[in-house]
């Protein structure tokens, strides 16, 4: 890779707007790939970006509705539910020897990415951060950081190392990881309790209007039920302990612990919105995780079973 890359971004919504703005800000070659609707939109007005750490800001990127060239990198900033379609707009013979890029929740998708595209050049990515659009080409990032793991185990070192080094000078701090089970468990040793418990319905706490529970954020979660808390906390750690992954559930309640009370997870905004829930990805993928290894797993088949109709 030169110094100035070529990256695409399949779906540009609030974690791939952000990256798309940041990343052309800082020179690089940017092309987003969406819906038509979307991609037209980006191509006349490009992507505006309100955000306290890297301030206001109107980027301008290229824009269509499927990848015609190669680029150094492909980033996927999708939802699963609406991966399979999406990854139709990029060709793995025109992508050829670029790196693919998801930035997606769960630990499955590395496995069926590779199925797709050249193996070596499969580097999962995790993003720490709160970003949200707001609407076609309107991002706000309103966490005070942006943080990115690159990993991929037999993707070429200097790949990644060039790529990290475009995230970090376009404003994220990015460092690159070695272990990629341990990168990925990582995430979900955290998203999984954080996710599930504040979608979870409650019919006695807060409703959308018509009566539908949208859960609680998470500083009534953490303090009004802790004890369900932990013991998901505990029980995720377990199984990502099995599979290779780090497990300290005093870690993972302490970072809950320092958000602030408002927090709501991406998940717990679907169901807000009524869009599709990434269940599967991430509540799904943990109950699997844990009959692979024989890990009891009661606290994630409960709440997923009540967290389910929701979808």
């Amino acid at each position: 890779m030169a110094n100035e890359l070529s990256v695409a971004v399949l779906g540009p919504g609030g974690v791939g707007g952000l990256l798309a703005t940041l990343l052309s800000r800082a020179g690089h070659r940017v092309i987003c790939l969406s819906g038509e609707k979307t991609a037209e939109a980006l191509r006349t007005d490009g992507i505006r970006v309100r955000s306290g750490r890297f301030g206001d800001f109107t980027a301008r990127v290229e824009a269509g509705t499927e990848l015609r060239e190669p680029v150094d990198a492909c980033l996927v900033t999708v939802k699963h539910t609406a991966l399979d379609a999406a990854l139709a707009r990029v060709p793995a013979r025109v992508l050829s020897d670029g790196l693919l890029v998801p930035f997606l929740n769960g630990v499955e998708h590395p496995a069926a990415l590779r199925a797709r595209y050249r193996p070596d050049r499969v580097a999962p990515a995790v993003i720490r951060v709160e970003s949200t659009r707001v609407a076609p080409g309107v991002v706000e990032h309103g966490s005070p950081f942006a943080e990115i793991d690159l990993t991929g185990t037999d993707v070429p070192r200097a790949r990644l190392d060039a790529l990290a080094d475009a995230f970090a000078a376009a404003g994220p701090a990015t460092r690159v990881l070695e272990d990629e089970t341990a990168a990925l468990w990582a995430k979900m040793s955290f998203l999984a309790p954080f996710a599930l418990l504040t979608t979870l319905p409650r019919a006695l706490d807060f409703a959308r209007p018509g009566g539908t529970p949208i859960g609680l954020p998470l500083g009534d979660v953490r303090t009004r039920h802790r004890d369900e808390l932990t013991a998901l906390v505990e029980e995720t750690a377990a199984i990502s302990r099995a599979c290779g992954g780090p497990a300290d559930p005093a870690e993972a309640l302490a970072r809950y612990d320092a958000f602030p009370p408002s927090t709501k997870s991406s998940m717990q905004r679907d169901a807000e919105a009524g869009r599709p829930l990434e269940l599967d990805a991430i509540g799904g993928a943990l109950l699997r995780a844990a009959e692979r290894h024989g890990v009891p797993a009661p606290v994630t088949a409960r709440v997923m079973a009540e967290v389910h109709p929701f979808d």
